[in-house]
């Protein structure tokens, strides 16, 4: 009968103990999910390839990155529901915030992070037009019309679709001068909206697919790439007199990759959006670089656009979120009187 307290038994089980936990440690490194945003596919897609590289040739380990794609809001809501992400990329920070106040997912201070309020990059709300613009839509007011279909994501799931809202009614404020009138200016464009799809790809598919609609109001990236794959022949781009500034958010969800093992590669991870490498892929995606350097050495393809934040004309995200977007707010009021 052998002796399960030998010294040899012994330490067999403190080298097998030793192996299982190295074993852990490595399988908990090898993987990072980044959950991000519907039309950030195409970016990130190129940023994990270039970041594994810059990675291991620092020395890193090996490391895979999957990604998770879909309405903005939608996404946060799975992040919370217990999808694994060790990193959150969106496009409105509600979306970080939210995982900060349930369940301590993301840090408090997570716009310290990171430069720029940790946001690498921004875009903007533009029109996609038919080609030769049929309607002749060139602003805001055209959307408004009788008869006009527009094409725009929820906003109640796709920060692509909340801009938008915001985008408008910022547009309506400096138009009428006061709330009243902008709630009307969007009541009418809401009115126009023939479908709510829950994120800005299937905005898309539903626009240049299935061919519904006169105008798709969506993010200048996701615009100039459709205009790209579909065809110039096809789609123009009209920018409006005034839009919003969108600047993506990112953040190390630290409770995930606290558990995981994963902050180091996570942070790294996201320290790599801001290297020139990362802000060339950014570009190449048509989001607008935070980098001086690279957004000068790609100024052509960014027509000058009169843009305001959600903090210089609405009171900041917060006041935003209850004034609009909460439960029976002004979103709702808006679209249950279609």
């Amino acid at each position: 009968m052998s002796n399960s307290n030998a010294p040899g038994a012994i330490l067999r089980r403190t080298f097998a103990a030793l192996s299982f936990l190295a074993a852990g440690t490595a399988f908990a490194q090898s993987t990072l999910l980044n959950v991000s945003y519907d039309v950030s596919r195409e970016l990130y897609k190129e940023i994990n390839p270039a970041f594994v590289a810059a990675w291991k040739k620092q020395g890193g380990a090996d490391i895979t990155v999957n990604q998770s794609h879909g309405g903005s809001s939608k996404q946060a809501g799975s992040v919370i529901g217990g999808l694994e992400a060790d990193v959150i990329t969106m496009n409105q920070s509600p979306d970080i915030d939210i995982l900060v106040e349930r369940g301590g997912l993301v840090a408090a201070n997570w716009r310290k992070q990171f430069p720029h309020d940790a946001t690498p990059y921004t875009t903007t709300t533009v029109f996609l037009v038919r080609k030769g613009n049929p309607k002749n839509i060139k602003d805001w007011d055209d959307l408004v019309k009788p008869g006009y279909q527009v094409i725009v994501p929820n906003p109640k799931t796709s920060g692509n679709g909340r801009y938008t809202y915001i985008a408008a009614w910022g547009f309506a404020l400096d138009k009428t001068g006061s709330e009243a009138g902008a709630k009307d200016f969007v009541t009418r464009l809401f009115a126009n909206v023939p479908v709510l799809d829950g994120g800005g790809r299937g905005a898309t598919t539903t626009f240049t697919q299935r061919d519904v609609g006169d105008v798709l109001v969506t993010f200048e990236n996701e615009a100039i790439l459709i205009a790209q794959e579909l065809g110039s022949s096809k789609f123009d781009i009209v920018y409006p007199s005034l839009s919003i500034e969108a600047a993506a958010p990112v953040a190390v969800v630290q409770k995930v990759a606290a558990k995981r093992g994963t902050e180091k590669v996570a942070k790294a991870y996201l320290d790599f959006l801001y290297t020139p490498a990362g802000q060339e892929i950014i570009a190449k995606h048509d989001f607008r670089p935070r980098d001086p350097a690279v957004l000068k050495k790609h100024a052509a393809k960014y027509p000058n656009i009169r843009t305001f934040t959600v903090e210089q004309k609405l009171g900041g995200w917060a006041a935003v979120q209850k004034a609009h977007f909460a439960d029976g707010a002004l979103y709702d009021q808006i679209v249950a009187r279609k």
